[in-house]
């Protein structure tokens, strides 16, 4: 089963649906947050399925689908959209990677052991060179690079944080691939933490730069390579983006990596804007 994108409604949905069938390829509907996703059964029929996908994109009112809608639909196709917490759990690990799930569940169990009286022992191996106050024998630890992105000090940072990571961080790794996941997670979980430490001090963590590098390749994306089914409210890039200047002003009532947050950002506009390209 290959997910090739998603589609904001059913009746869109079911008209492409009808018209697959039409052409002789299986595909199946599952209901998502943001719409609905169309996933192929087989994987030889893929690359046919993604252009009648592109096709459909850019021509919905195309008669031929309509005529399949007559020709195919079916009155007692039903999607199932799950119950109570069973169904919040399914797809919870449905729109999840294996990335994804490795680094939710490490950030909280980092941050179970910080709560359990281990905080300075973790934040003494995770925290940024100099943080702890000596330099010296940190120098050959280069994990410190990365690390502070894992720790979180508040039940909302880390509840923010974790919330975006899954929401966008799992549709990434499911329509685009692992590796762009990954190769965000690392740029964006490194880089800004440079920028951060030259301009604010060693003292800070959390994945918030990652997400904002997810929030602008979303962005990028929606714009430039619809098909791929990743999609966001345009408020939530003006709020993203009005937030992270209410940090540089010094107006929020919490101390926020901003230099993170923006470098962050940058990250994942030019990796959104690269990688637009190769599948445009």
């Amino acid at each position: 089963m290959t997910e090739i994108g998603v589609l904001p409604n059913i009746r869109a949905a079911q008209a492409l649906s009808d018209y697959l069938k039409g052409q002789g390829i299986a595909c199946q509907l599952e209901p998502a947050a943001e719409g609905i996703i169309i996933s192929i059964v087989k994987d030889q029929d893929v690359k046919t399925a993604e252009e009648i996908l592109d096709h459909f994109l850019s021509h919905p009112n195309d008669p031929r689908y309509l005529q399949a809608s007559w020709d195919h639909g079916d009155s007692r196709n039903r999607i199932d959209y799950g119950s109570s917490a069973q169904g919040i759990v399914r797809e919870f690990l449905r729109d999840s990677g294996p990335l994804t799930l490795i680094i939710f569940g490490l950030c909280i169990v980092i941050f179970i052991l910080m709560n359990m009286g281990y905080a300075n022992q973790v934040f003494g191996q995770l925290s940024y060179f100099g943080a702890i106050g000596s330099f010296g024998n940190e120098a050959s630890e280069w994990w410190r690079f990365f690390t502070p992105s894992l720790l979180h000090f508040s039940l909302m940072h880390i509840s923010f944080n974790l919330l975006w990571w899954w929401y966008f961080g799992g549709k990434i790794e499911k329509r685009v691939g692992l590796v762009t996941l990954l190769t965000l997670l690392i740029v964006a979980g490194t880089l800004p933490n440079l920028l951060q430490a030259h301009f604010s001090g060693p003292n800070f963590g959390g994945l918030s730069g990652v997400v904002y590098a997810l929030i602008g390749y979303v962005w990028v994306m929606q714009q430039r390579c619809p098909q791929k089914g990743l999609a966001m409210p345009p408020a939530l890039m003006v709020m993203s983006v009005l937030w992270m200047i209410l940090g540089f002003a010094g107006l929020l009532p919490t101390a926020t990596a901003n230099s993170a947050h923006l470098g962050g950002l940058l990250i994942g506009l030019a990796q959104g804007v690269i990688d637009s390209k190769r599948y445009q």
